[in-house]
C-alpha cells in the first residue's frame, strides 16, 4: 500500500511540475495560459506561425493568440 502512495506522489509531482521547452537552437512551445478573458471572441493577432515575423510564433495568451518570441517565452518560464 505505501509503495501505491509514493508511486502516486511521484507521479503528482512529475505532472505538477511546469516543463518550458526551447533551450538552445531546439524548437519551442508556447508557455502555458493559466487564466483566460471571459470575452467570448477574443481579438487575434495571428492564426497560425506564418503570420508572425521571423523566429515568432503563433501562440494562446491571456485573451487571445500573439505572436512570441523565445526571448518571452523564457521569460514567462522563469517565472
Amino acid at each position: 500500500m505505501k509503495s501505491v502512495a509514493a508511486l502516486l506522489l511521484v507521479g503528482m509531482l512529475i505532472l505538477g511540475t511546469e516543463r518550458c521547452t526551447g533551450t538552445g537552437k531546439d524548437a519551442w512551445s508556447c508557455p502555458p495560459v493559466r487564466y483566460r478573458c471571459m470575452m467570448q471572441n477574443p481579438p487575434n493577432a495571428c492564426y497560425a506561425d506564418w503570420h508572425c515575423p521571423r523566429r515568432k510564433k503563433c501562440c494562446p495568451s491571456f485573451c487571445g493568440r500573439r505572436c512570441l518570441s523565445k526571448y518571452q517565452q523564457e521569460k514567462v518560464c522563469a517565472a
